[in-house]
């Protein structure tokens, strides 16, 4: 059974708080890791790294973001997904950011109500050669009767909207 930490009105709904900074991720989930090239230099990383605390890349997708401020720990965040009657809220919490020279980003987990369990790391890091890269990790499981229906096509789905967030975060910081 899943314990659940309590963050104010909803909880995580997930023990392993902040493991997506660390490897190997928890058992018992399913696992994403992805990475794409954004292009090269510092300019290419302020504005990536802007957009990605900010939630514009979230928002560039088509997704609506509820927050109060970029992504600090401790932030709520709602994301809707869909559309029209299809559209999903899904309730997040800011878990960490990092902190170190080059290294931009965040990383959320799911709260109760969110139909999956879980945690999600969206970061952007400028590697010594100047490359720019963009690195999504997650891991997460059902949590609602329909992503238990939805069974495999969950990972599909989430693999996709993360090369999704890739290609507007590249282009959003080939605009700088």
């Amino acid at each position: 059974m899943t314990r659940l930490i309590s963050t104010g009105r909803r909880v995580l709904s997930y023990p392993e708080r902040g493991a997506t900074l660390r490897r190997p991720l928890p058992d018992g989930y399913h696992h994403l890791h992805h990475r794409a090239p954004l292009g090269h230099g510092r300019e290419v990383f302020e504005a990536a790294s802007a957009a990605v605390t900010s939630f514009r890349m979230h928002r560039a997708t088509g997704a609506s973001v509820r927050a109060d401020g970029p992504a600090v720990p401790g932030r709520r965040v709602e994301i809707g997904l869909g559309l029209g009657p299809l559209r999903i809220t899904v309730p997040c919490e800011v878990v960490w950011t990092p902190d170190a020279p080059g290294l931009a980003g965040f990383a959320y987990g799911t709260l109760t109500g969110h139909p999956e369990s879980g945690e999600e790391s969206f970061l952007v890091e400028l590697a010594p050669d100047g490359t720019v890269w963009f690195e999504v990790t997650a891991f997460s499981r059902p949590a609602s009767w329909y992503t238990r229906l939805a069974g495999p096509l969950v990972p599909v789905l989430q693999r996709g909207y993360a090369r999704l967030l890739g290609r507007h975060l590249r282009a959003l910081a080939a605009t700088a």
